[in-house]
């Protein structure tokens, strides 16, 4: 079981559990005063606002937001690099950024504002899932443009904790470091993460030889299934963490030790969902597509980003004492959905049904292809060591009943494929999951 994290606490609970009616009304304060900087300093929202006959004067509240515009990501390599910034490059002190898939890479401008802000969303994060000045923390998050390092970097430094930043990549050293600088806390991928927890196994140590208490996994989906196998792996509390680069790197939301959604930090950003086909605005508890306005970010404000993430929200108080909106859970992707013949298929569906199989590896890969006209989908998962040498029969049974859930939860019949433990790919970064074969 997790230990227990006694030094959780609420950073900044002028913020973080004000009443919705201050924080609205701090909200919308901020919203319009985002919109006119970014009405007068990018040309961008200027025309867009124009053509839709919006000004500046005409949002005053949160409720005004759906009058905007929204932002996407091509919208960014449509201006890469500088064409969406605020403010005069001298202002700029950072840029950071993602891979793109059409040579461009997505870019976001920073000031010293904006790092500020994002240092203190990070904070408040950490010290969610326990960290104090007391604390060791390991980045195995990748530095460099990607958010993930510098991001928590930033986070733990300002609390004071020691900062270990490993970046990602060599397993077994990164192990050597948690065990002899003794890392209360660790922060990289899920993925990444489970890869360690199997590792430290495969080394003879055991968990209880480690000092982690707890650690922040982000940058992809991962299932409550996928958090009790890590936990059970390393024993200590897995906690989500989310961001994206356009809207501030990772500290956007947080997992508090309640694990019941991810705390927005509203005071910085305002999230929405939208049905994803037709831009409505969705109420709470609907699953749809989350969408980010910035309204603290001076650099390269972001008005209604859509960010293809799939989740739901709700505005209920949490019991940890926050009254932030929480996401759910990122089920999955809006431009990463699969349609195989017909049925929209997320990768987070098929992981619910393989973590939740006792004897199943948590590694998994989605091979579609097409045969004489009709999508096939694929589903290769690795067997746990002690299962590899079981009887031909119990590895049929697991296929079986793999088979009949995928398609319970799913819709499509699939072909399970098992294959030996240590077969398929392990992932330093994000995972991926999906091989398309098809001519689409």
């Amino acid at each position: 079981m997790p230990k227990d994290t006694k030094n959780c606490r609420i950073l900044e609970p002028e913020f973080e559990c004000m009443s919705r009616e201050e924080l609205e009304a701090l909200q919308g304060k901020r919203l319009h005063e985002t919109v006119v900087h970014a009405y007068n300093n990018v040309p961008m929202y200027k025309e867009r606002m124009d053509a839709l006959g919006v000004t500046p004067d005409d949002i005053n509240s949160i409720e005004d937001i759906t009058k905007l515009p929204f932002t996407d990501k091509p919208d960014l390599r449509d201006h890469f690099p500088d064409g969406l910034f605020a403010v005069p490059r001298s202002e700029i002190v950072r840029v950071q950024g993602s891979s793109g898939t059409t040579g461009k890479p997505i870019v976001s401008g920073y000031t010293q504002n904006d790092i500020d802000v994002w240092t203190d969303m990070v904070a408040r994060a950490l010290a969610a899932a326990g960290c104090t000045e007391e604390d060791t923390v390991q980045v195995t998050y990748g530095y460099g443009l990607f958010t993930g390092g510098l991001g928590i970097h930033q986070g733990a430094s300002k609390l004071g904790a020691m900062v270990v930043p490993m970046s990602s990549g060599n397993t077994q050293r990164q192990i050597m470091m948690l065990k002899e600088l003794g890392a209360t806390m660790i922060c990289c991928t899920p993925s990444y993460a489970t890869l360690i927890g199997e590792t430290v196994r495969e080394m003879g140590i055991d968990p209880s030889e480690l000092k982690l208490k707890s650690g922040c996994f982000g940058a992809e989906p991962w299932t409550a299934e996928m958090r009790n196998n890590l936990e059970g792996l390393m024993d200590f509390n897995a906690l989500d963490i989310y961001g994206l680069t356009e809207i501030g790197g990772p500290g956007v939301s947080f997992e508090c030790m309640e694990k019941c959604g991810l705390h927005v930090n509203e005071d910085h950003v305002i999230a929405e969902i939208i049905n994803p086909e037709t831009g409505e605005h969705m109420p709470d508890g609907v699953t749809g597509e989350l969408v980010f306005t910035t309204i603290t970010k001076t650099g390269q404000p972001m008005i209604r980003y859509r960010t293809h993430d799939l989740c739901t929200i709700t505005r209920e108080k949490c019991a940890c004492g926050r009254t932030t909106a929480r996401m759910g859970r990122i089920t999955g992707r809006s431009d990463d959905m699969i349609i195989v013949r017909g049925v929209n298929v997320f990768p987070s569906q098929i992981e619910s049904v393989i973590v939740g199989i006792e004897g199943v590896a948590p590694h998994y890969m989605l091979i579609v292809d097409r045969q004489n006209s009709a999508d096939t989908l694929e589903v290769q998962v690795e067997l746990k060591e002690e299962l590899f040498s079981d009887t031909v029969s119990h590895v049929e049974e697991l296929r079986n009943r793999m088979t009949e859930q995928i398609k319970s939860v799913v819709g499509v019949t699939a072909k399970v494929t098992i294959v030996p433990p240590k077969t398929l790919p392990r992932f330093e970064g994000k995972a991926r999951r999906v091989i398309d074969n098809r001519k689409l």
